[in-house]
């Protein structure tokens, strides 16, 4: 089980922990939510939980609970900027499928 991280996504993340002046890593997890069902859910990792699986990946320690994972197992996190929109985008090989919006999926 593994979830990666791209080039662009680890420069975001790393600049944004330098900013923050603390953390871990990055959290990524799931939430039922959304026309799909599923979403993702991220936030900074101050400390690991029981049962938290880390994984690391050009150079951040991208941390996910177990009940998240099977659902984003083999996933890679990009960062993306299109125009003036910018945001984190997520290829899931477990997602069947996501909303029109692409803010939720379904597996």
């Amino acid at each position: 089980m593994a979830i990666s991280i791209t080039e662009n996504a680890a420069k975001h993340v790393t600049e944004q922990l330098e900013s923050r002046g603390h953390g871990l890593g990055i959290r990524v997890g799931v939430t039922t939510t959304g026309c799909s069902g599923m979403a993702y859910v991220l936030e900074f990792a101050d400390k690991l939980e029981v049962g938290d699986q880390v994984f690391e990946d050009q150079g951040v320690k991208i941390i996910v609970d177990p009940k998240s994972l099977v659902y984003i197992d083999g996933t890679e996190m990009d960062f993306v900027k299109q125009g003036v929109n910018e945001g984190f985008e997520f290829k899931n090989p477990n997602a069947k499928g996501e909303c029109g919006c692409g803010e939720s999926f379904s597996v």
